[in-house]
């Protein structure tokens, strides 16, 4: 199984970005999305770079890899984790009944 690992450009090149990631430094292969401003968050698998995404998005995959380490350690309360689903569950607006 591959994880796609969020990480934070520091110095781009034309085909390689250093990065920061949970693991650290790694450098990452801009193949797939181009050259890089420092700032901007990719994430990335076996260090290749597959799709730009918001901080936001970094933020959460990050949180989501937490509680899978988390649950690798035995834990058993994940809410800390995901606190974007501390909310009532809401049924999708095609599967809600429509009352007239």
């Amino acid at each position: 199984m591959c994880l796609g690992i969020p990480a934070r450009v520091i110095e781009s090149g034309e085909h390689f970005a250093r990065c920061a990631s949970r693991h650290g430094e790694l450098r990452v292969d801009l193949s797939l999305v181009g050259t890089q401003l420092p700032g901007t968050w990719l994430l990335t698998f076996l260090n290749a770079a597959r799709e730009i995404i918001p901080g936001e998005r970094a933020a959460s995959i990050d949180a989501a890899l937490d509680a899978l380490e988390a649950a690798q350690s035995g834990a058993t309360d994940f809410s800390a984790f995901f606190a974007d689903l501390n909310r009532e569950p809401q049924l999708p607006d095609f599967l809600r009944t429509q009352q007239s």
